[in-house]
């Protein structure tokens, strides 16, 4: 009778073993265990936080997939967002919709999603933007971007329009230094570089945005109400070895939550000149 009592008890304590094992085993899989934790420098700026420019030694290497999408030739999550981004293209609408997290554009090192093509020379590119989630963060930013290479810290030149309607061209001078730029934001007293505007209320969205490179001059084109393409302020300097990165992308500006962006009507031209 005692040794039957055994039996029984280790019956009912071997499958709470495998019970407790198997619980560890899925905890350890599931997404909150495997997404690492999102660093103090990353979170939005708020009124009780300030974002800042990451560690110098901070780097996600760049995921890339060799899929083309209509004018561009490969998709990449520069600096690997902590959620994967997506992009699709509608060839009857000429939209790309592109999805993706990603702290900023900015600073030393990025995170966005981007659709590129390999180039050497002049470039003209432009497109149209639009936000399908009306409430996204005020920085989250769709823009068009020339790149020396795919990595996080690259120095590049960016178009950009936020959410809350600035737009700006910036551009990193080095490979692994902080962004440097000019920004405007648009209301009935005109452009305005930096800072908040006296009356907000009436900020207008670009319709359109662009960029030209002509040697190694980079400028920046605007049309706020569908006027042919006009050059805003002085162009910048940059030399960009060919070939390099050109294409469009979008952050959501939240380093672990993703939003959406479309750009539409992209014209990409081999030659200065041709911004439209």
């Amino acid at each position: 009778m005692k040794f039957c009592q055994i039996k029984i008890t280790r019956s009912i304590l071997l499958p709470a073993c495998i019970l407790a094992a198997a619980t560890q085993l899925a905890n350890a899989q599931t997404p909150a265990a495997t997404n690492p934790a999102v660093p103090d420098w990353a979170l939005p700026a708020s009124a009780t936080h300030k974002q800042v420019s990451p560690p110098a030694d901070f780097h996600r290497e760049t995921k890339t997939t060799m899929t083309p999408i209509g004018i561009f030739d490969g998709q990449s999550d520069v600096g690997a967002a902590i959620i994967p981004g997506s992009s699709s293209y509608d060839a009857a609408t000429k939209k790309y919709t592109i999805t993706s997290a990603g702290y900023n554009i900015w600073y030393v090192r990025d995170e966005f999603r981007y659709l590129w093509k390999k180039v050497s020379g002049d470039v003209s590119m432009a497109t149209e933007i639009s936000y399908p989630n009306p409430t996204g963060y005020g920085d989250r930013k769709a823009c068009i971007v020339i790149r020396q290479s795919l990595d996080d810290d690259a120095k590049e030149v960016v178009v950009a329009l936020h959410g809350e309607g600035m737009f700006h061209l910036a551009w990193r001078p080095e490979k692994g230094v902080k962004v440097r730029d000019f920004e405007y934001r648009v209301t009935s007293r005109g452009a305005l570089p930096g800072g908040k505007s006296m009356d907000e209320g009436i900020i207008a969205h670009a319709k359109r945005i662009g960029i030209e490179k002509r040697g190694n001059k980079f400028a920046l084109f605007v049309s706020m109400f569908g006027e042919p393409m006009t050059q805003y302020g002085a162009p910048i300097e940059l030399k960009l070895d060919g070939p390099f990165y050109v294409g469009i992308g979008f952050c959501s500006h939240e380093p672990d939550k993703a939003d959406t962006a479309v750009l539409s009507n992209v014209v990409f031209v081999n030659s200065a000149g041709k911004v439209k």
